[in-house]
């Protein structure tokens, strides 16, 4: 049997964890799984673009364990009363491909995502950092408001978007921690006037230039979190020009992240050598870091070991028939006979 993990459970299972330590959690786990990065089969993830959004299949594999993730990115969903970003995910055993896991994900994907933004700021960012831009309010910010400030020690947030009720919905959902300060800012430059980590989780699908030179101050951290597919972008090419740029797998991020707009030996460095300890981070104080995040596989497969584990040992979630009992390995005509069809045969038996 499947262990089945729908929102109300994942809801429940987050719930009982907390979610600042599931944050935690995972962002520790996806660490885990970086640095032991060579162990890992990966490819970039396929990827079907139409007018108005992408539906994406990305796939990661071990030695002992496979999965997937089912994700889709359609900016235009909100109108419509629909999530812009949902998923799903399946872990398997890569001895026998059995699947021990089918998963909601979009609700794990806002969480892997902010705490892969924490992992690479804990190794990018300066250790004082305080103040933090949040340049859009949708979905995926609360998630991030909240890693940095339960995890990093971020007491301050300016915040901005083009459109003011997703702010007022961050700042209403944020209110019961009074610990973190959130300013309403006027402007992305207001916002990022004296941050030390810029975050920029923006959903549309167009190369936009969310962050421009002149706003960059020295020693800034800024996780790019948004431009994720071909053709959106968040950063101006010269705010990366000017920055040491960090990526997951480049071979991804070269098609889908901000530095598409550069040429192909652009350099840029592999998160999980710094992780690693294989190579260096930020080089001095000033240095102006990026991390251009798009999400990989990698960090989903993290997150599934991570919720079947907690899941098993909880008790949460139901064993589903996802795939036919194997009575007999060699009869599957027996699954569509009909009951009298099966009697004849236990007869002739």
């Amino acid at each position: 049997m499947t262990r089945f993990i729908d929102v109300p459970t994942m809801s429940r299972l987050i719930q009982d964890i907390g979610v600042t330590q599931c944050m935690g959690d995972l962002a520790d786990a996806i660490q885990e799984d970086f640095v032991r990065w060579p162990d890992f089969d990966k490819s970039a993830r396929v990827a079907n673009h139409s007018a108005v959004g992408v539906i994406e299949l990305m796939p990661v594999s071990n030695a002992r364990r496979y999965a997937f993730k089912y994700v889709n990115g359609h900016p235009s969903n909100t109108a419509r009363g629909l999530y812009t970003v949902m998923a799903f995910g399946v872990l398997a055993d890569v001895e026998t491909g059995y699947p021990v896991l089918l998963s909601e994900l979009t609700v794990a994907t806002a969480l892997r995502t902010c705490a892969t933004s924490l992992m690479a700021a804990r190794a990018l960012a300066r250790p004082d950092a305080r103040r933090m831009a949040l340049i859009g309010n949708g979905a995926q910010s609360e998630f991030q408001a909240l890693a940095f400030h339960s995890h990093l020690g971020i007491d301050e947030i300016a915040v901005y978007d083009v459109d003011p009720r997703a702010t007022e919905k961050l700042i209403r959902n944020l209110s019961v921690y009074p610990a973190l300060r959130i300013v309403r800012a006027g402007s992305i430059a207001d916002a990022v006037r004296g941050a030390d980590i810029v975050t920029t989780v923006t959903a549309d699908k167009t190369r936009a230039t969310i962050l421009t030179p002149e706003m960059i101050e020295p020693g800034m951290h800024i996780n790019g979190v948004g431009g994720d597919c071909p053709g959106k972008t968040e950063l101006h090419a010269d705010v990366l020009r000017g920055a040491r740029v960090f990526v997951e797998y480049e071979p991804q991020t070269r098609t889908e992240g901000d530095i598409q707009q550069l040429p192909r030996d652009f350099p840029v460095v592999d998160l999980w050598r710094v992780l690693a300890g294989t190579e260096t981070g930020r080089q001095h104080a000033n240095q102006v870091t990026v991390f251009d995040s798009v999400g990989f596989a990698l960090e989903d497969f993290s997150t599934l070991r991570y919720l079947h584990a907690q899941a098993e040992r909880r008790g949460l979630g139901v064993d589903v028939a996802l795939v036919p009992d194997a009575e007999d390995p060699k009869d599957l005509f027996r699954h569509v006979r009909s009951s009298d069809a099966r009697a004849a045969v236990r007869r002739v038996a």
